[in-house]
């Protein structure tokens, strides 16, 4: 293997896919205007922090750091950069924006850059992982959180950037976290920087409060931009409900016979839950045979054509019911709504340190999300919220949901800290704090695949590269390994496939879900299902990439067209930047699982002679998810997993099938024979 330097790289074209690459689209953005008959220029008039612009530029002169409060679509996130753009503060270095997903990345620098009359890469530009559209001319620059912080390797000041606006803030994910915090050290090193923290949501002391350090006077200012908001009138429950799902629909039913014309928007936990309540809902249409109340869906993974059918008028007299997770409280603005049913829970991911899993679990809103959906009520006229719970219990409500940062896995986040060259990950000041639990479970786990050495230093070249490669730990790991091995080629389709969501369609009927089982069989085998995952690909690429194929097997076209674009991009990734020859391994699937082994090897789970498996590291109870190929098979005795989730129990999936001996052979230091139980 080539001899590795560990010197951080930006972003640079070689990890972007070209433009010709199939030219696929992302599908799950969109932007609703209303005023979209009017021209651009009108348009841009007609939004609410119009009327703000000087307000804003005058406190970015006067303080450092501004954090601007706005509700969704008041016109934060595409029109404050142009005004800076215009006042000249593109002169003074980069406008730099970060946004929280992908999609919302691209298609905000598609829609300033057509504001501005020219193509994206011109004056505007976007960098998200594996897709830059940048030139020598690009000022105002949309990228995701994790390039700023890839940026923050080659260049630890940010020197290019005169402003940086980080959008979404009320969205506090790990990465927002790890930002703000290297923002705060960078602004204290480097005074002409300026910072925008834009947000959605009312709470935004919590930052003032975080950007302010002894001897610096009054670094921050809060300027909140008025959106039209009507009174709401709140109504509780006189005793808790058993079922909020029926509930929510009973309350629906009522409001519509009783209260005049309006739209209704109702929260629940999840897709599950939304589908429920619509089947549940159109029950009660078909037998009243009422024709004047349409049902629709919106939740996160719906296609783009169906989330925005929720946005337009319903036909005159008729009444709309929207039924919606979480993504309807801040993320978009329905026109139209004057009742809210709020069903008092949120699902979230909960790491567990003990199990190192995931579980989604469903909790108690916080009082600032009650707050939020109650606020969608009084948009166009005096609205009405009816909380589905008691008034003792929204007042007992948390005040803030704990953030992403004091509930997750932490190896990603210790790892990039390192790479920046901070030492002691505990006393970083973190806007929220992780449970130190969390950190320690990181720190072992980062440990035992020798990415640091026993103080706590990267080691050389395996913590390098894993800083530097841009998914977890394990699979960083796995790719490193597969260069000594042979067998790259195939790890890097297996992580290419990881990248994208399922390949496989799950269809919603029991009779096509059926055909789908029995049709998914062609590519299963025992070994496990990071192999099937590579047969599928193999089969995809040898019948021509065509959508008949994926049609005939129950596959997801789209998917498996941007793992085959990413699969392509890693292989040159890793021959250029990262030294690590690409071997095939011709078939030999002993190899692969070897090398998925040396990746996973702090995951395993034995089969304890009751008949269930169990963790080797904690004894804890697995079962095998129903989508895993292994689901149907004869029990292995040892199996290696991906992927632990926690929902009616702890399912194991992505799971490949070993040998006991692999363990001390591939890794010594974390087993020895005597504690690998039979």
């Amino acid at each position: 293997m080539t001899t590795f330097k560990p010197k951080f790289l930006k972003p640079e074209t070689d990890d972007a896919i070209t433009d010709n690459a199939g030219g696929e689209q992302q599908t799950s953005a969109f932007v609703f205007n209303a005023n979209h008959n009017l021209g651009l220029v009108d348009q841009r008039e007609r939004l609410p922090i119009r009327q703000y612009r000087d307000q804003i530029l005058y406190c970015l002169e006067k303080h450092q750091v501004v954090i601007l409060v706005g509700e969704t679509g008041s016109g934060k996130s595409t029109q404050v950069p142009q005004y800076l753009y215009e006042w000249g503060w593109h002169t003074k270095g980069l406008i730099g924006i970060t946004e929280p997903r992908r999609v919302s990345t691209v298609t905000l620098a598609n829609r300033v850059a057509q504001e501005r009359g020219e193509l994206v890469g011109d004056t505007v530009g976007y960098v998200v992982r594996f897709l830059e559209k940048m030139t020598v001319e690009t000022k105002i620059k949309f990228m995701t959180e994790g390039i700023l912080l890839r940026e923050l390797l080659a260049d630890p000041l940010l020197t290019q950037y005169g402003v940086i606006i980080v959008d979404e803030a009320h969205e506090p994910n790990m990465l927002t976290d790890m930002v703000l915090g290297l923002l705060k050290k960078i602004l204290r090193k480097r005074s002409t920087l300026k910072l925008i923290i834009s947000s959605a949501t009312i709470d935004a002391g919590f930052f003032s409060e975080f950007f302010s350090w002894p001897g610096s006077g009054e670094v921050s200012v809060k300027l909140s931009i008025e959106g039209r908001m009507h009174p709401v009138s709140n109504f509780y429950l006189n005793e808790p409900c058993a079922d909020y799902v029926k509930e929510t629909v009973e309350t629906v039913w009522k409001l519509h016979q009783k209260e005049p014309p309006g739209d209704i928007l109702a929260f629940l936990t999840g897709q599950e839950e939304v589908l429920e309540a619509l089947d549940l809902l159109r029950e009660y249409i078909a037998s009243s045979e009422q024709e004047n109340l349409k049902v629709l869906p919106m939740y996160g993974s719906m296609s783009s054509t169906d989330q925005l059918a929720v946005f337009f008028t319903p036909p005159k007299g008729t009444r709309k019911v929207v039924l919606a997770t979480n993504i309807a409280e801040t993320s978009i603005t329905i026109p139209g709504i004057v009742y809210v049913i709020d069903c008092g829970y949120v699902k979230v991911k909960w790491y567990n340190p003990k199990t190192c899993s995931d579980s989604l679990v469903i909790v108690p809103v916080s009082k600032a999300s009650a707050i939020q959906r109650a606020g969608r009520a009084g948009r166009m006229r005096p609205g009405k919220v009816y909380r589905l719970y008691t008034k003792s219990d929204y007042d007992a409500l948390a005040p803030r949901q704990p953030p992403e940062m004091r509930r997750s896995e932490m190896s990603g986040a210790v790892l990039q800290l390192k790479a920046l060259g901070i030492g002691n990950i505990l006393r970083f000041d973190f806007p929220s704090p992780p449970p130190a639990q969390n950190l320690l479970s990181a720190l072992e786990g980062l440990f035992a695949l020798d990415a640091i050495d026993e103080q706590g230093k990267l080691t050389q070249p395996v913590g390098y590269l894993l800083a530097e490669l841009p998914f977890n730990a394990m699979l960083s790991k796995m790719l490193y390994v597969s260069g000594q091995m042979g067998c790259s080629e195939e790890i890097i389709t297996i992580i290419a496939l990881l990248q994208v969501q399922s390949i496989f369609s799950r269809p919603a009927s029991a009779v096509a879900q059926q055909s789908g089982r029995i049709a998914h069989r062609h590519f299963e085998v025992a070994e496990g299902d990071f192999i099937t995952m590579l047969n599928v690909y193999t089969g995809f690429v040898e019948e021509g990439m065509t959508k008949e194929f994926c049609g005939q097997y129950y596959l997801i076209y789209r998917n498996l067209k941007r793992a085959h674009e990413l699969r392509e991009q890693l292989i040159t990734l890793a021959r250029k930047k990262y030294g690590i020859p690409i071997f095939s391994c011709n078939g030999n699937v002993e190899t692969l699982c070897k090398c998925i082994t040396a990746g996973f090897f702090t995951q395993v789970a034995y089969l304890h002679h009751s008949g269930v498996y169990r963790q080797i590291s904690s004894g804890t109870e697995l079962a095998i998810h129903p989508n895993s190929t292994l689901y149907t098979l004869p029990q292995a005795q040892y199996v290696v997993y991906g992927e632990l989730l926690q929902t009616t129990k702890l399912f194991i999936n992505y799971v490949t099938v070993i040998k006991r001996e692999w363990l001390t052979e591939l890794a010594p230091h974390y087993y020895q024979q005597t504690t690998v139980r039979d």
